[in-house]
């Protein structure tokens, strides 16, 4: 005796070709993402290369390491560099123990609480800020309030407030990672 030929009903072969149609319009929309993805990285490696390639005839030794001038074949970017590389030292000086501090402090040892909240709540609503805020803020209270002038501190503090809810939310999230057994055998 034969087996019956088993056949799915309508409803059936209806959800085949329904999955069918996802699986592809699935496909097709991953297809526009990618494309989507790559052509802007495509455009920026194009405008990088073509900056590399006007700007390396002009790049030399004697154009990091000199000093600003009048005369265009003199002139240099050292104090430029120099100061780029010193606010962001400080900068971190400051941001990063700072940040990690009220992390910890904020994932170990504070109480539940409203004002744990509310200071959760504000560092998240200060990673939304704009930085044109944070230079307004920095202009304000460092370089008027504090008098500090146009110097280094005042940018670096500036920075420093601008990252610190990057800092304290990214530390925040690590020692979730580490399991409770691990914590008491580090204390």
């Amino acid at each position: 005796m034969k087996p019956p030929d088993i056949v799915p009903a309508a409803e059936d072969r209806s959800l085949y070709r329904s999955a069918g149609r996802s699986a592809d319009v699935e496909q097709a929309f991953k297809a526009i993402c990618l494309l989507a993805m790559l052509l802007p990285l495509l455009l920026l490696l194009v405008l990088i290369g073509k900056a590399l390639a006007d700007g390396w005839p002009r790049l030399s030794w004697g154009f990091l390491t000199s000093y600003p001038s009048r005369r265009p074949e003199a002139a240099g970017l050292l104090p430029a560099l120099v100061g780029s590389i010193c606010l962001m030292g400080l900068t971190a000086l400051i941001a990063i123990p700072h940040g990690i501090g009220a992390a910890i402090y904020l994932e170990e040892y504070a109480s539940r609480g409203r004002i744990t909240s509310l200071i959760e709540i504000n560092i998240s609503n200060l990673a939304g800020v704009p930085s044109i805020i944070y230079g307004l803020l920095g202009l304000e209270v460092f370089v008027r309030a504090m008098a500090l002038g146009r110097s280094l501190l005042a940018g670096a503090a500036t920075l420093a407030l601008l990252l610190l809810p990057m800092v304290i939310i990214a530390s925040r999230e690590a020692p979730r990672t580490i399991q409770q057994s691990l914590r008491e055998a580090c204390y």
